[in-house]
């Protein structure tokens, strides 16, 4: 018999309850293990776009905590990264790239594209054939607008000013950049999927700070260009949007995008959470703090998602990723209450 992979089919409508449970950014620097191998790795990019260690840190968590779903190690930046442009990684600054100037579009490098992602590629292929047959691999990118303002300001700022600005500024030319990274992002996807990826994710960061006309237009379409790019290829493949912040307007963004499933942020209530349920898949949302603290406000958090979306089709998970200095004994708490599923 085939291993049932929970995170599929929730994802496909169905309810199972306890529900199936990861965390966004799960490999990472809350992690000794993930610490020693980023040091033996050296940079950041090297971790990413060395197959031996980013297979390695991918599956860290699913050894220590089992859980259902584990995601690719990579990073969102990648796709700039292999269209030629510049990137770094500096300790205490994060990404910084040369900022993109309107005239630079036309110069991206998109011969290069895939021959740049293959060491990707190559982790994915490992990944599924290491995982255990039962637990979902996710693939994922960025979404077009939230890769698009670390072009465009050269760093991650906390309002993306210069790119709301250049938006305002440069209309056709943001529209150009949004084009060309949702179709060479849909491919990338695409490349995951042939290679292994059970489902995917598109992380829409910066979502949050744009108006609603802006939000339709540098948002919304844009993944749904990407959607439909993907569906092209593999019409049944699970893809979950994210659009960190989005509010009340995220009452809208399944529909607007053609996602499967709504990745819900810590601030969306569980009563709106509930609507966007009635019409599908709901992935979260517990505030990341949480972890950290631990204690009560760790099993009040889980208690309420369980109580509130448990009936319902619910991939659990964190509101955002989870914090480098969230103590592992908390993550365990948390899956173990999760798991115990009596809650409801």
């Amino acid at each position: 018999m085939t291993a049932r992979r929970t995170v599929i089919d929730v994802l496909k409508g169905e309810t199972v309850f306890p529900p199936p449970v990861w965390m966004m950014r799960q490999a990472g620097r809350y992690l000794p293990e993930y610490r020693a191998t980023r040091q033996r790795a050296g940079g950041f990019l090297d971790l990413c776009y060395n197959p031996d260690f980013a297979v390695e840190v991918t599956l860290q968590p699913i050894h220590r905590f089992g859980f259902d779903a584990a995601i690719l190690f990579s990073d969102i930046l990648v796709v700039p990264h292999a269209l030629g442009r510049d990137l770094r990684f500096e300790e205490g600054h994060g990404p910084l790239m040369t900022p993109i100037e309107p005239t630079g579009i036309e110069q991206l490098d998109e011969a290069m594209f895939h021959v740049n992602l293959q060491p990707v590629y190559e982790t994915v292929r490992r990944l599924r054939a290491e995982l255990p047959a039962e637990t979902t691999l996710l693939g994922f990118c960025g979404a077009p607008w939230t890769v698009a303002t670390y072009m465009i300001a050269g760093r991650g700022t906390s309002d993306q000013a210069p790119a709301r600005l250049f938006a305002y500024r440069h209309p056709e030319a943001l529209a150009k950049l949004l084009d060309r990274l949702a179709d060479h992002s849909a491919d990338y996807l695409i490349r995951q999927v042939e290679a292994g990826a059970d489902a995917v994710q598109i992380f829409d960061s910066w979502a949050g700070v744009l108006d609603e006309a802006s939000f339709d237009a540098f948002c919304a379409a844009p993944v749904a260009r990407m959607v439909k790019r993907v569906r092209t290829a593999f019409p049944d493949v699970p893809i979950i949007g994210f659009p960190r912040g989005a509010g009340s307007l995220y009452d809208s963004y399944r529909a607007a995008t053609g996602v499967t499933a709504l990745g819900l942020d810590w601030s969306v209530p569980l009563s709106q959470a509930k609507r966007l349920q009635q019409s599908g898949t709901v992935q979260g949302n517990l505030d990341p703090l949480r972890v950290v603290a631990g204690g009560r406000a760790l099993d009040e958090g889980v208690d309420a998602i369980l109580a509130g979306l448990g009936g319902g089709p619910l991939i659990f998970n964190l509101g955002h990723g989870i914090t480098p200095d969230a103590p592992v004994e908390n993550v365990e708490r948390m899956i173990a209450r999760v798991r115990a599923g009596s809650h409801r």
